[in-house]
């Protein structure tokens, strides 16, 4: 008996198909590995990393506070490049240099007792003309000596507003462009040291127009105590003053 073509022709075909489908499927590695992604594991990980960021990132700023501190450290022990105390010390020295070769009665306290005890005290009525008048021109030298030694301190004190015009400038200029505390401090200190020196020059001012006005006041109390006692001597019976004849032109003119 004889199949239909057609059903032979499958027949066939399943013969042919069926060593394939026997066969066991062996898969390669290459295809047995799949990625698998993990959504929590890598937020995790994302999470992790930026901490560590985050991390290092405070590390750096603290490092960069502290190299900060440590120049500000530096900046505020850093010494001011400027000092006036030489010059400062020149003009407190010139004034006191006048002030120490004050004329006849200085700024000494036994000197001037013994001065006024001898020179200037009540005028003793043994004493000669010869000596009232020495004294009297005594008195007269020490009053233009105080005179001219309060004017030489004068001129000092004013020669001295010139180089303080000139450390006063420098010494703002230098506090200005301080860097640090110490720096500013410095200039500061500086500053009050020209203002003490400034009230030494005004002191010494003082002081030299006080004595000389006072031995201008002790020379005219001296001579009026001497002119007294020059009248009284003048007006004595018998020693002062003798009433006698004048002869104003010759005879004959």
């Amino acid at each position: 008996m004889t199949l239909p073509r057609s059903r032979a022709a499958r027949l066939a075909a399943a013969l042919l198909l069926a060593p394939v489908a026997l066969t066991p499927i062996v898969a390669t590695p290459a295809q047995a590995q799949w990625t698998v992604f993990d959504p929590t594991n890598y937020a995790q990980n994302v999470l992790t990393a930026a901490r560590s960021l985050q991390q290092i990132t405070n590390q750096i700023t603290s490092l960069q506070n502290e190299a900060q501190m440590l120049i500000n450290q530096a900046r505020n022990l850093a010494s001011l490049p400027y000092s006036s105390l030489q010059q400062l010390q020149q003009s407190v020295q010139r004034t006191q240099q006048l002030l120490s070769q004050a004329q006849n009665i200085a700024y000494d306290v036994q000197q001037i007792d013994q001065a006024f005890q001898t020179k200037y005290a009540n005028v003793s009525m043994s004493a000669s003309d010869a000596r009232l008048i020495a004294d009297a021109r005594s008195r007269w030298q020490n009053t233009v000596g105080g005179l001219q030694d309060a004017m030489r301190v004068q001129a000092t004190v004013v020669g001295n507003i010139d180089t303080n015009r000139t450390q006063m400038s420098a010494l703002v200029g230098a506090s200005q462009s301080a860097t640090g505390a110490l720096q500013a401090t410095q200039a500061g200190n500086q500053l009050l040291a020209l203002q003490a020196q400034q009230l030494a020059d005004l002191t010494a001012l003082i002081a030299a127009n006080g004595r000389a006005q006072a031995l201008q006041s002790a020379e005219q109390a001296a001579a009026a105590e001497q002119g007294r006692e020059q009248r009284r001597r003048f007006l004595t019976p018998g020693a002062g003053y003798q009433p006698g004849n004048a002869q104003m032109f010759h005879p004959g003119n």
